[in-house]
């Protein structure tokens, strides 16, 4: 058994997640810390900082949110670039730079990415980017962690419990069950591999 930080834990993804973690001592947090066990906001280093010092030993993190903006490329503004590649880009990004100074010896962190880096749709170009960059990220630092720490993203489509919210934007697209998802960063977790992208696909 090891102990893994879910942030994100409340959100659909972050559910998904814990449906694959069961059989681990699991600590949860998320932006509002509602039905958590700690508040965080992976836009905010001392934010991050505190919820590693608060936890402890730890052997995983595993996060599942990132904050996106939505809209075409010719109105977005910069503060809705800024805001995408602040949470879901930089934001994970320093889980990792700040977490690896925290994380146990040969831990991992699992990060979360999403389909559209490879199928695009429309008013989704900050999210498909930061995306992308999050997969490139992990490919990259896997060479340069610690103390056998590994890392690895995980790349789904929409879920089936998620289509409510993103069934109208993503026409052509088939939903998979939250479950495979879980799997996927099970697989992260409790595996070997390192800078790999795990696509969850139909």
């Amino acid at each position: 058994m090891k102990k893994v930080i879910v942030i994100g834990a409340s959100g659909k993804i972050g559910k998904a997640a814990l449906s694959g973690l069961e059989h681990h001592d699991v600590v949860s947090a998320s932006n509002s810390g509602k039905g958590c066990d700690y508040q965080v906001n992976i836009g905010s280093e001392t934010s991050i900082r505190k919820l590693f010092e608060l936890v402890g030993s730890f052997d995983a993190v595993v996060n599942t949110v990132g904050v996106c903006e939505y809209a075409d490329f010719t109105n977005m503004t910069e503060q809705q670039w800024m805001t995408t590649v602040l949470s879901k880009m930089m934001g994970q990004i320093n889980l990792v730079r700040i977490g690896q100074e925290y994380i146990n010896d040969t831990g991992s962190f699992s990060l979360i990415s999403g389909i559209l880096s490879s199928k695009p749709i429309p008013l989704a170009i900050a999210d498909a980017t930061t995306s992308a960059a999050i997969d490139t990220f992990v490919k990259c630092v896997a060479y340069e962690l610690p103390r056998g720490i590994r890392i690895n993203s995980i790349n789904p489509t929409v879920i089936e419990e998620a289509w409510d919210v993103y069934g109208d934007m993503m026409s052509g697209f088939q939903a998979v069950p939250g479950k495979l998802v879980g799997k996927a960063f099970a697989r992260s977790v409790d595996g070997f591999i390192t800078g790999e992208v795990i696509t969850v696909d139909a």
